[in-house]
């Protein structure tokens, strides 16, 4: 666990399908993944919400984090999204990761089913027990309805020493004012909005786990990397140059924009998986003209 630096730019993978979603694309997912390392991304969490995780089957999933694995051949390290809303199920699934080479689990708060906070709590605990690899919590509420408060997490930290870090996207940051009063150093803690990101490093964030460094790796890393040396000039002008693109990558749900940004750089296709379906031609329009606008792709 002390060579994990949960710091920096991790990258949310997109999951590319062929032309109809009827398999993952394996030779995109490791042009992806390659073109992450040479952004100068600090990890990688496949099988997120931004990799469609509900809507890939078993095998599936595991054949995403073991190409993930392969390709990266430790030159950074893998979080695997799996987590979900039965705990039986989440052990079964993290240990299925660990087992296809992650080095730790990202763990959803469960969904539909509405816990309360002692719910998620020993359900964290439990699953931090059974793994005993690094867990990081991942706490979405627009997603999940629940809402991982302080106190738990308190609990948390307090019962599983393998807890180490927290992805927020409460879009909330007095949260990351209140975790770190309460916290410290105890636990990492990792914006989950992209255009949140610097704000939420001033209050004690470490980095962001991004949906946008799918597309401009080496831009996104460029705001942690120069947020962490104390750069905090130098890491607001590349903030801001990029809250254009942050916005435009959720206008609708993702990562359909992801996905379609993805495909106008020409590098795999847009599909998506129902019941989500691709990006509208307006979507596209706004997507292509901040692309434009950034440098990195060309006038339709």
């Amino acid at each position: 666990m002390a060579d994990l630096a949960f710091r920096g730019t991790w990258t949310a993978l997109v999951t590319p399908f062929v032309k109809g979603g009827s398999r993952v694309d394996a030779e995109a997912l490791e042009r992806l993944v390659e073109d992450q390392i040479a952004g100068g991304v600090s990890g990688l969490v496949p099988c997120g919400t931004t990799g469609e995780a509900p809507t890939l089957e078993d095998d599936e999933q595991l054949e995403v984090i073991r190409r993930v694995v392969k390709t990266t051949r430790g030159r950074v390290p893998v979080m695997a999204g799996t987590g979900s809303n039965s705990t039986a199920k989440t052990v079964k699934a993290s240990k299925a990761a660990l087992a296809a080479g992650a080095d730790a689990v990202m763990l959803v708060m469960p969904y539909y089913n509405k816990p309360s906070q002692d719910g998620m709590c020993e359900h964290v605990v439990a699953v931090a027990e059974a793994v005993g690899c690094p867990v990081v919590l991942y706490n979405i509420p627009g997603r999940s309805v629940v809402d991982l408060g302080v106190a738990a997490t308190v609990q948390i930290c307090e019962r599983a020493r393998n807890v180490v870090g927290m992805k927020d996207a409460s879009g909330n940051v007095l949260r990351s004012q209140e975790l770190a009063r309460a916290l410290g150093d105890r636990l990492a803690l990792l914006s989950g909005d992209d255009v949140l990101t610097l704000p939420m490093m001033a209050c004690g964030a470490r980095g962001v786990i991004s949906v946008t460094s799918n597309v401009l790796p080496a831009q996104v890393s460029a705001v942690t990397t120069h947020a962490l040396a104390g750069r905090w000039d130098e890491a607001r002008t590349a903030h801001l140059a990029l809250g254009g693109l942050h916005g435009a990558m959720f206008v609708e749900p993702n990562p359909v924009p992801c996905k379609a940004a993805l495909a106008m750089l020409g590098r795999m296709n847009e599909d998506v998986r129902l019941p989500l379906v691709a990006a509208s031609t307006v979507t596209k329009a706004k997507m292509r003209d901040e692309l434009v606008g950034l440098g990195v792709a060309a006038e339709a």
